[in-house]
């Protein structure tokens, strides 16, 4: 036994010692795909990662996909309990064979039931009446529509009306698509409607059906007695018209990978495209959340003594927690690149000072925010700075606040008997309430980190609306820890060159559990 477990030590450090400069290739992405219809995408809804793109950025007539956007401007701009009154206009102006629900001029619905009958039976006449309660007319809504599509990335995208009827002008990409379902399957009130199989109308809301009415949702795959049924389907929204042939967007969840699918101009293939992109998605690739792998922000406070100069209070740089990368199922954090952009849009957090872009290769797979807050963090009596959070910083605390107490530290006391000082029990009491002192401060310190921490979470929800007015707040808080933007930005390009090497793998490595 001796002898084998020497062989095996052996051969150990020898293969442990070989060269390892090859570095090894970062996984391929996969590309086992493919679909019929002329155009398609397949996104990760958390990190905005497109996994999968056929002609994206080609126009298409959306049809009735259309009224994501419509639902998603109508939740964020109405309140669910108003009333919609239909007009002559909203209820007549449909072209043949349209769908409807079968309101008649001067019926009277709330927001919410419309919404429902919106997403779930693709009421034409419902978007109508939906446009003029929000905007006044179609064409303002239809203003307002193509606002909120700029504003959300879309650059491919013109809409004419809120329900995706035949329109020349009204068109979209999947790209686009993808982006505006993105926005809305991360609206809790959009989900709750959309994901419903059959809502029913209250009674004497229709004079059409006086004693209420039952619709059902349209799209297939949210119906387990379909044959088409996708397990962790979300919700989705069907279309055709003439024009745009079938189109289609659904998401799906699985194992912590929430799915986008998005198909153009289908040809009765809409179901078994979407099918295929999720199948890809669900089996070739997995969510990573960046907090948890990316270390090279973490210490970086540390170095903000660039050029001699020391910030007065402790700045903290972290990435916010909610963020995901997606890679294939053999790739590796360390196979990732990151960049830094300091030109920050709307719904950036407060405390953001750049956004942190990831790459896996040539493909973006996510993105991050970094933000940097100011915590004064001394003691009384003492010129060392705490750490603001987390374990390490109570270990911290209780360590410099035993130094200026006197208390000796680990080494004094694991010298011999006789180099130590005989306690008394005086001295022990003393001790004792040393230590009672520290632990009053450090949960002082625990109860104000933590309401430090409850400010911060709030104003992270604070969406910043204008572009430059971020910008000049960004330079103003570096202007306040003694910085000029040009030597902030140094700091971080340095430690962007420091991470983005493809890591070298040893001959172990390939064996490496991932």
């Amino acid at each position: 036994m001796k002898k084998f477990l020497s062989f095996f030590l052996c051969l150990t450090l020898f293969f442990g010692f070989l060269p390892t400069d090859k570095a090894w290739a970062a996984a391929e992405w996969p590309a086992n795909i493919s679909i019929s219809a002329d155009g398609g995408i397949v996104i990760d809804a958390n990190s905005g990662a497109i996994l999968y793109g056929k002609n994206i950025n080609e126009a298409y007539y959306p049809a009735s996909i259309t009224k994501i956007l419509t639902a998603l401007i109508i939740i964020e701009n109405c309140d669910l309990d108003d009333t919609v009154t239909f007009s002559h206009t909203a209820v007549n102006t449909l072209e043949p064979d349209a769908s409807i629900l079968g309101a008649r001029t001067g019926d009277q619905l709330s927001v919410r039931d419309c919404l429902y009958a919106l997403l779930l039976q693709s009421a034409n006449e419902v978007a109508n009446a939906l446009a003029e309660h929000c905007s006044g007319s179609i064409e303002a809504f239809a203003d307002l529509m193509n606002r909120k599509a700029g504003s959300l990335g879309c650059t491919n995208s013109h809409f004419a009306n809120p329900s995706g009827l035949n329109n020349e002008n009204h068109y979209t990409s999947a790209y686009d698509m993808a982006l505006i379902s993105q926005a809305a399957f991360a609206n809790p009130t959009f989900v709750e409607i959309d994901s419903t199989t059959y809502y029913d109308v209250p009674a004497g809301q229709l004079q059409q059906y006086p004693d209420g009415w039952r619709y059902y949702a349209h799209h297939r795959m949210l119906k387990k007695n379909d044959s088409v049924y996708y397990d962790g389907i979300i919700g989705g929204k069907t279309g055709y018209t003439s024009l745009a042939g079938n189109t289609l967007v659904t998401c799906a969840e699985r194992d912590g990978l929430k799915l986008i699918a998005v198909v153009l101009n289908g040809h009765q293939t809409h179901y078994t495209d979407t099918k295929a992109l999720f199948d890809f998605g669900f089996q070739n690739f997995k969510s990573i959340a960046i907090a948890d792998k990316d270390s090279t922000y973490q210490k970086i406070e540390n170095d903000l003594t660039i050029s001699g100069i020391i910030p007065g209070d402790t700045i903290r740089l972290s990435i916010d927690k909610g963020s995901v990368i997606t890679l294939p199922n053999d790739g590796d954090f360390s196979d990732v690149t990151s960049s830094l952009d300091y030109d920050l849009k709307g719904g950036a957090p407060d405390t953001a000072v750049a956004r942190i872009d990831y790459m896996y290769g040539n493909k973006k797979v996510g993105q991050a925010f970094l933000e940097a807050t100011t915590i004064p963090g001394f003691i009384p009596g003492t010129t060392e700075a705490l750490e603001s959070s987390g374990d390490s910083g109570a270990v911290s605390t209780i360590e410099v606040t035993a130094k200026a107490a006197g208390i000796p530290d680990q080494a004094q006391m694991d010298q011999p008997e006789e180099n130590q000082t005989s306690s008394s029990p005086t001295k022990v009491s003393s001790v004792f309430s040393i230590l009672k002192k520290v632990i009053f401060v450090v949960a002082v310190l625990a109860v104000i980190g933590a309401l430090i921490f409850g400010i911060l979470s709030y104003r992270e929800y604070r969406e910043q609306k204008e572009r430059s007015l971020r910008r000049e707040r960004r330079e103003n808080r570096l202007k306040q820890w003694g910085y000029s933007t040009t030597e902030f930005d140094m700091i971080m390009e340095e430690h962007l060159r420091s991470k983005n090497t493809f890591k070298k793998r040893s001959f172990w490595d390939r064996f490496r559990r991932r």
